[in-house]
């Protein structure tokens, strides 16, 4: 079981997905080719169909407080605009329209936040990124969809605001906290009052803290899961999130070279563009165990 004992009831689905799979396979952005576009329930539905045990997505707020699923930065690319969404208003968000991956308009708008959670309403698992500015924000929709605290894991670096924030929250959402390092991994430690149900570690190197073997074991021993981003975000070495291990090295040398290697190492949630693959692929590792 992930988690303190006093949070078991809203961790439930989360452990009973553990029970099942044995690792869950985290996709990011939804899975999203041709018409369908990242960040929208099109996409977290075509994640989950493919394999995907939870769904990672985006958010950012307009100038007037609406939450809208998007990864800002992303506009010359999505929207073909260069001005951020989150200098806009809601109004002018909702204008917009998604490019598609032929970059064509695609005629799918931003999607709201609220839109998705009352979309899945079920037992669907799904992890809320860089959201962190606006936290409260997020909280008060989550507060409207009391399902809403059995199915999102929240994620947030490790900084004293957000410790405070998430030790004080009378809800006790569940909490992932972002950490390069032991001291980081100490601090999320230190606050008892927060429901922690695992650590996405960031490793750039196989020389960094977070990639070595000893400390994956103590964060282990403290009834965490470790989240690993094999993700393949550009060609660029900062852009390594979890040493060598990454999609690319899977999909073009071997899925054992790379998400097996990662699940020898104790890690429990891969967050991949690949669902498919790595579904087929963590279902055969198992049942091989």
């Amino acid at each position: 079981m992930f988690g303190k004992k006093k949070f078991s009831d809203i961790n439930e689905t989360l452990n009973r997905r553990f029970e099942e799979k044995k690792a869950l396979i985290a996709v990011h952005r939804g899975t999203h080719a041709g018409n369908i576009v990242e960040n929208t329930i099109p996409a977290f539905e075509t994640a989950l169909q493919m394999g995907g045990d939870l769904f990672e997505f985006d958010l950012a707020s307009s100038t007037d407080g609406e939450i809208y699923a998007f990864h800002d930065g992303t506009e010359p690319r999505n929207l073909g605009c260069t001005e951020n969404i989150r200098t806009m208003s809601g109004a002018q968000i909702e204008r917009l329209f998604y490019k598609n991956a032929d970059w064509a308009i695609s005629g799918v708008p931003v999607e709201k936040f609220e839109n998705i959670i009352r979309h899945f309403s079920g037992d669907e698992l799904y992890n809320i990124d860089r959201a962190w500015d606006i936290l409260p924000q997020i909280t008060c929709v989550l507060k409207k969809h009391p399902h809403a605290i059995r199915q999102a894991v929240i994620k947030a670096p490790v900084r004293q605001e957000f410790l405070e924030f998430f030790s004080s929250c009378p809800e006790k959402y569940m909490y992932m906290p972002i950490v390069h390092n032991m001291e980081e991994v100490h601090a999320a430690l230190s606050r008892p009052d927060m429901n922690l149900v695992g650590m996405e570690v960031i490793a750039k190197t196989s020389n960094d803290e977070l990639y070595r073997q000893k400390n994956l074991d103590f964060i282990i021993r403290q009834g965490l899961y470790v989240w690993a981003n094999t993700i393949t975000l550009s060609g660029l070495a900062e852009s390594k999130l979890f040493g060598d291990l990454n999609d690319d090295l899977a999909m073009l040398a071997g899925y054992d070279q790379s998400w097996g290697e990662a699940l020898r190492k104790g890690v429990r949630v891969l967050q991949t563009d690949w669902p498919l693959q790595l579904s087929q692929f963590r279902d055969a590792y198992f049942h091989a165990v």
